[in-house]
Formats: structure tokens, sequence, C-alpha cells
């Protein structure tokens, strides 16, 4: 087996430098935790960006996963298979809406999404041709396709990388007047992080999304939620969205779709609004495979059977509780819901990358986003026990 530095090298020459990892090599993952090439072991607090709400290789889902691959692994959508409408009736079943959409990555069903958005309302709101608005958030990220970046607020996201999409208006995230006012004649949907991921586990005001719900419904607009990170139990709820009481007209699903064991993503909506699209109007050759819908529909019921929700509030109060008592001179403040936080630090702290190395060096892996933010975001199977080794390791590196 080849070393930490023969690895890193190894990827250095051959590999495309548009990551920045941490120095850690992993080869092996269970639970919350994860094992290196040396045999060091790690506490994963960062779940893949929360793909492994249920944890590193979770045994139900590895059991299901061989089997469906020993059976059969892709047909294409040219055939159905015995997998696709089972997942669509539970996956519907589970959000309550009627109809859904799979496809592979989490950049694909926000694609899929504003598609969908554009055409109803091409269809239904009689809008000329090519002058659809989708109204998206400053700080937002949604993925890293063009049409995507197009929209981001974030300018490295978008350099070089020209002629960019039109049809995006940009608000201030969090800023119900704004939104209101960039609505106009051709606006067909909202399109928004219930809690913005990658600007550091931000959290609009309370009232915020039943705000824009209201509005959406009055001017005959669509609302749209991307919970790719937040949702399937990150928060302490199924969707960040609950804990206001709305409903959606769509979510964006992906990363915990699947409990990091392939890519899996989908799109819920109702049969107005998905239905816009006929045979031949959009595809993939990969989404609702076999493999696909037999490992999604698995790791739904592992969250429900290990009640991974109601676990993910529960401790997640517990451990924002206990970094609140860390009295450190480099913490602005602690944000977060359920078990997703953001650790801010003040502007003379020198940046959360070397904090995020330290933590490693003592065996907890996490990333810094935008810098000054440490994001903590472990899976929802870990213990209360768990945490409190993990305090005692980030009280030291914080202090």
């Amino acid at each position: 087996m080849l070393t930490t530095k023969e690895c890193i090298e190894l990827e250095d020459i051959y590999g495309a430098h548009n990551y920045k990892p941490l120095d850690v090599v992993l080869t092996k993952g269970s639970g919350i935790w994860v094992e290196d090439v040396e045999g060091r072991k790690y506490m994963d607090f960062l779940a893949a960006y929360s793909a492994l709400n249920q944890g590193h290789c979770h045994p139900r889902l590895v059991k299901v996963m061989q089997e469906q691959c020993s059976r059969l692994a892709l047909t294409s959508r040219a055939f159905r298979n015995d997998q696709l409408p089972l997942l669509a009736k539970e996956l519907c079943e589970l959000t309550g809406y009627e109809m859904m959409l799979p496809m592979n990555s989490g950049a694909e069903a926000v694609e899929t999404a504003i598609k969908a958005v554009r055409k109803w309302g091409y269809q239904n709101k009689c809008i000329k041709k090519d002058k659809a608005e989708i109204i998206v958030c400053s700080g937002n990220f949604h993925g890293r396709t063009t049409t995507i970046i197009s929209f981001s607020t974030e300018e490295q996201y978008k350099e070089g990388f020209g002629p960019l999409t039109p049809g995006f208006v940009v608000v201030t995230y969090g800023d119900i007047e704004a939104f209101e006012k960039a609505i106009n004649n051709n606006t067909v949907a909202f399109l928004v992080e219930p809690i913005q991921g990658e600007s550091g586990v931000v959290i609009p005001d309370e009232g915020y999304l039943k705000g824009a719900e209201m509005i959406c419904e009055d001017n005959n607009i669509l609302f749209v939620t991307d919970e790719i990170q937040s949702g399937l139990g990150r928060t302490g709820k199924m969707f960040v969205t609950e804990h206001e009481d709305v409903h959606p007209d769509m979510i964006i699903i992906g990363k915990a779709l699947s409990g990091g064991m392939y890519p899996v993503s989908a799109v819920v909506s109702s049969r107005e609004i998905l239905g816009v699209f006929n045979p031949g109007d959009h595809g993939s050759t990969y989404g609702g495979s076999p493999i696909a819908c037999a490992v999604a529909r698995e790791a739904l019921k592992v969250i429900v059977d290990e009640r991974l929700v109601e676990k993910s509030a529960e401790v997640g109060a517990y451990l924002i509780g206990e970094l609140r008592k860390i009295d450190s001179p480099y913490v602005d403040f602690y944000r977060g819901k359920g078990l997703w936080i953001g650790i801010v630090l003040k502007k003379d702290a020198g940046g959360a990358r070397r904090f995020c190395e330290a933590l490693k060096d003592k065996g907890i892996l996490t990333k810094e986003t935008h810098e000054n933010v440490i994001r903590l975001a472990p899976p929802l199977v870990i213990t209360k026990k768990e945490i409190d080794t993990a305090i005692e390791i980030i009280h030291e590196v914080l202090s």
C-alpha cells in the first residue's frame, strides 16, 4: 500500500488541482470513524458535505448495494427496472409530493429544477420565449455547472468560464423585502437554500422561509428549496422548511439520499410542475438506475428506522451547547441547527484552515469554508460519548 506522502505526490502530478484537500489519505471508514493508509484513526466531522448522514459504509447499505450489483446494475431509462417505481412511491410518500425525477449529482438535480420551472412558466404563465427569470440569493451554492455558476456571487466560481447563462436575478439572502421587490412579470421561481452550507451554515431569521412561501403564492411563482446538504435529517428535521411548517413547490434532494454509497439525487414536486416534461425533454443514463434506486430506498429506511432525524435534533443541541462553553480567543460566535454547525472565527484568528489542520493532527476531520468558518457536520449516527471526545479536542485546539 502506498504511503500518505506517495499518494499525495501522485495526485499532485496526475490529478487536476481544482481542490485543496487536507493532507490525509483515507482508506477505511465505519460510522463516524475513518482510517488513513498508515492506520491512524479520525472522527469524520464533515460527512462528505452531509452525504454520509447514515455514517460510513452502513452495513444495511453495503448489503443492499452488493445484492443489487450482483443482480442488475444498469438498464438506462430506455427500459424499466423494478427498483425505480418503488423508490418513486416511497420518496413521494416520505416527502408528501406527487412525483419525483431521479438524477445523479446534486448539480444535475438543480439543473433539472431550473429546466422544470422555466418550462412551467412558459406553459402556465405564458411568459414570452426565453424571458423567464429565476430569483436566487447572494452567497448561494447550488453546484458547479456553467449555468449554476452563472448566478453565483463568488467571483472565483465564474472567472474564466464565460459566457455565462442569463435569466437569474440575485437578491440579498434573508432579506424578504428585497425578494418581493425583485419579482416581475417574467419571474417563474425563487430558488433558495433554506440554510446556506457553503457560506458557513448561515441561517436566515425565523419567518423568512414562511414569508417567502406566502409571497410566492401571492405572485404565482414557484418556491424551490435546495436541500441537497440540509435535507434528510441534517438540521433535526427531515427538511429545514419543516422548522417553519413550510411546504415548497419543489425540493431538490441529493447527497444523503444514498448514504454516500452512490451518486443519487432527485427533484420532488407536484404532478402539475414535473408533468411539464415530455419524453425526450430531459434525461440521464444513470439516473434512476437499479443500483441508485435500491441504495436510496434503503438509505431512506435507515434514516427512519434509526430515528436519525430525532437524533440530529437531540445530539446537535448537545454539541452546540458544549461548544458554547469553550472560551476561545479566536471564536467570534457559533451558529447552527441540528448537527450542522459553523464556528465563526474572528478576523484576526488567522483563518480557519490552520485550525482544521490542527484538528486533523489531533484526530478530527473537518473543512474550512469562506476562509473564517469551521464547519462541523458529523454523521447523524454520532453518539454523545463520541461528541464528548471531540469536544475535548476542539477545546484544546481553539484554546
